[in-house]
């Protein structure tokens, strides 16, 4: 949103709110927080101890010093600040609906909870893992722009990994620090704070097989993180969109509700298993979803590429015919195209009709494509100029 955008109170706000920064920051109170405030009382901070280092709020500093306090590389300093300041600064209002005081306790909660596990220096840290990767990746981006980043758990029932990875307290902690260094990477590399740039990312949870007694840890230690980016990482998630809702998923939706505020649970979509490929499709164009979600996105594919075809739409009524003609018009090459069925199933067949009158057509049998995740790969050597329906 542009600050042209804002309302005059809203407006006002902000102004009050660097105002309000460039005085503590000036006086070193920055760091210091109200115990009085009513805010902090609601406010339960999660901080981990596992950082060896920390900044000391009782320690008195230099105004230079505390000129150079910064968050994502901006500098808090309003008069020393640039446009990449009201966009973080926007984050943190909208996140507490334009209250002041709410917002600057917000901000200096995070200061504290970065300085106390060590967020600062978390991007120099080896905490990769062979049972962590995979949980989480970068995968294209949605139809606005924003990186999406998918979480995927399933996969560690196999095996023994989850053992491995969540078994003990220091393992959910580790992975818990991962995850945020995951997070600081992300921002790093993949978000900006200028004015018209993606400064958001979208968040798609896959729950297939997740949910069970024998994953209560997991369960556990995603409800920390999701904490953690809900009072650190204000409105730095454009969605999240929760994959393979069961029946018995749904008290997932009650396991959180509590933890959100209302502007955050607007963020939250949620998909029954038989929706995941149309939901996505809401938010993420086709070649930018991976194929095992119902898009065409494959890994290392050197033969079907997005910029060397298209991507169609078509909407077929129950009981009418629809043609998708695809125009061959060199001999000897080799024609690929998948078809992704979304909604219900539907009666396919392909016809290839030459341009030369003399010769024959070719029409496959009637096949039955239904609501499928992997699509269909089809191929096609044309021998002389056709065109395929």
């Amino acid at each position: 949103m542009a600050l042209e955008e804002l309302k005059p109170s809203e407006k006002k706000t902000l102004h009050d709110l660097k105002h309000k920064l460039e005085e503590s920051i000036k006086r070193n109170r920055l760091l210091f927080l109200d115990p009085n405030s009513q805010a902090q009382k609601r406010s339960t901070i999660f901080k981990p101890r596992i950082a060896s280092y920390s900044i000391s709020t009782n320690e008195v500093t230099s105004t230079s010093e505390n000129s150079k306090i910064s968050l994502w590389g901006v500098p808090l300093l309003p008069s020393k600040s640039n446009d990449c300041l009201d966009t973080i600064l926007l984050k943190f209002l909208r996140a507490r609906e334009f209250k002041l005081c709410e917002t600057f306790e917000m901000i200096q909660r995070t200061l504290r909870w970065r300085n106390e596990y060590g967020v600062d220096e978390i991007l120099k840290e080896n905490l990769d893992s062979e049972y962590f990767m995979g949980t989480a990746y970068m995968d294209g981006f949605d139809r606005e722009g924003h990186p999406v980043c998918y979480n995927v758990y399933g996969s560690l029932r196999k095996g023994g990994l989850y053992d491995e990875a969540f078994g003990s307290r220091e393992k959910q902690e580790r992975f818990l620090r991962w995850r945020v260094q995951f997070m600081e990477r992300g921002i790093q590399e993949l978000l900006s704070f200028k004015l018209g740039k993606a400064s958001a990312m979208v968040q798609v949870i896959d729950l297939k097989d997740l949910f069970g007694s024998s994953m209560k840890e997991l369960r556990s230690t995603i409800e920390k993180m999701i904490k953690i980016f809900q009072d650190n990482y204000p409105e730095f998630i454009f969605k999240n969109i929760f994959l393979n809702i069961s029946l018995r998923h749904y008290t997932y939706r009650a396991l959180f509700s509590p933890l959100l505020t209302q502007r955050t649970a607007s963020k939250f979509v949620f998909a029954r298993p038989y929706k995941v490929t149309e939901t996505l499709l809401r938010y993420i164009d086709p070649e930018n979803i991976p194929i095992q979600y119902g898009g065409f996105k494959r890994e290392n594919d050197d033969e079907f590429l997005a910029e060397d075809g298209r991507i169609s739409e078509t909407y077929v009524k129950g009981g009418k015919i629809t043609h998708v003609e695809i125009p061959i018009v060199e001999a000897g090459v080799i024609v690929l195209w998948d078809i992704i069925v979304v909604g219900w199933e539907v009666l396919y067949r392909e016809e290839f009709i030459p341009d030369d009158e003399g010769s024959y057509k070719i029409l496959k049998k009637w096949r039955r494509s239904s609501r499928n995740r992997q699509g269909t790969h089809f191929t096609f050597t044309n021998q002389e100029g056709w065109s395929s329906q």
